[in-house]
């Protein structure tokens, strides 16, 4: 794991659970009640971050953009400027819109919709930002849909926490939460006045299994779900030592990224977010034409074999999410990507005549 986010002294945590768990190891462990956190809030799972943030004491200051934009650094550097926060979370793609990174649960900074878009990230200019504005502030990125397919290199760009989750670009079956943590972070968490805030997700706990499994031994607190550990292990086994090697793997993702955008243009469907440049490479978000909803394609998209999901948040019946990850991107000869290509154009064909055929009261 430590090869795939580039880091060599980072401590990794798997521990069982979805990647929702990284929030509450975050937000329990390296957050003190009452400490500011900048959340940049790009969609759905942003706003979750800083719910979860607010839960355990913290005090979450959503940054938020207009719907399917990024969050500019200017911006960032701004708001860095006002107070000192203990950290910033980047959602680095929100599965929610297919965007990558550049409600009321929290203090809004920038007023304007609700973000539910895809946008990417860019966590390196992020990074750079908050490490010369306020060097201190720890620098969190949530990338359960983003590593393994979006490049992080956490060392050179100075990140103290990725999350991630064994599904996605990781391809291994849901139910693993994996949490990679940099030294300063571990400093941050020993050096705490208050006592942690969580039994299960406690890093006192955790730490030490860690350390152990990092140097072979036996260790113990919670019962590992070792069928996943073992599938895990098997497709970072694949990731780092097989063929295609880890930058191509993000330059095969990035081809069928463009690919599958290009259909939606090919389609007439127009992509969630209003940048390009900020679309994720592991999933595409396209809203559907006037007079069809999600609903409309989603089933029929199923009956063929094909799992594609709705949109989340208040624009969820408008658009679709493709997701374009692991092996159904990188492994050509499954054709996965021509099934989801010939499959979508067949369902909207589908979706578009029985809508006509009810419009003109056809059987």
């Amino acid at each position: 794991m430590r090869e795939v986010v580039g880091t060599r002294d980072g401590l990794p945590f798997l521990i069982g659970g979805s990647g929702t768990l990284g929030w509450d190891q975050v937000a329990a462990n390296l957050v003190e009640p009452g400490e500011d956190v900048l959340v940049l809030q790009t969609g759905y799972f942003g706003i979750g971050f800083g719910d979860c943030i607010k839960t355990y004491g913290g005090k979450p200051d959503s940054l938020k953009v207009a719907y399917g934009s990024h969050i500019g650094l200017e911006q960032i550097e701004t708001t860095l400027k006002t107070k000192t926060y203990k950290a910033i979370t980047i959602t680095h793609v929100d599965t929610s819109t297919g965007e990558r990174s550049g409600s009321p649960l929290s203090r809004v900074l920038t007023t304007s919709k609700q973000s539910d878009k895809g946008v990417l990230s860019d966590v390196k200019g992020i990074a750079a930002t908050v490490r010369r504005i306020s060097p201190n502030t720890l620098v969190v990125v949530d990338g359960v849909c983003s590593v393994g397919s979006e490049e992080l290199k956490m060392d050179a760009w100075g990140l103290d926490v990725i999350t991630a989750a064994s599904q996605k670009g990781l391809g291994a079956p849901p139910g693993l939460c994996i949490l990679v943590a940099s030294p300063r972070a571990l400093e941050v968490f020993k050096a705490r006045k208050t006592p942690v805030t969580t039994y299960f997700a406690s890093w006192a706990k955790w730490i030490p299994i860690m350390r152990a499994y990092d140097n072979r031994a036996a260790a113990y607190f919670g019962t590992p779900p070792v069928n996943l550990i073992r599938a895990y292990h098997a497709s970072l086994t694949q990731i780092t030592k097989s063929s295609p090697s880890l930058e191509d793997r993000y330059r095969i993702h990035k081809q069928v990224s463009r690919r599958i955008k290009a259909l939606g243009d090919q389609l007439g469907l127009s992509q969630v977010p209003k940048d390009p440049a900020y679309a994720a490479n592991g999933m595409t978000a396209l809203y559907l034409p006037d007079g069809l909803v999600a609903s409309d394609v989603v089933p029929r998209m199923a009956s063929k074999g094909i799992t594609i999901a709705a949109g989340l948040g208040d624009a969820k019946d408008k658009y679709i999410r493709i997701g374009h990850m692991g092996t159904s991107a990188v492994n050509a000869e499954r054709g996965d990507i021509d099934t989801i290509a010939k499959g979508l154009q067949i369902s909207l064909t589908e979706a578009k005549d029985a809508k006509k055929a009810v419009v003109e009261g056809t059987p």
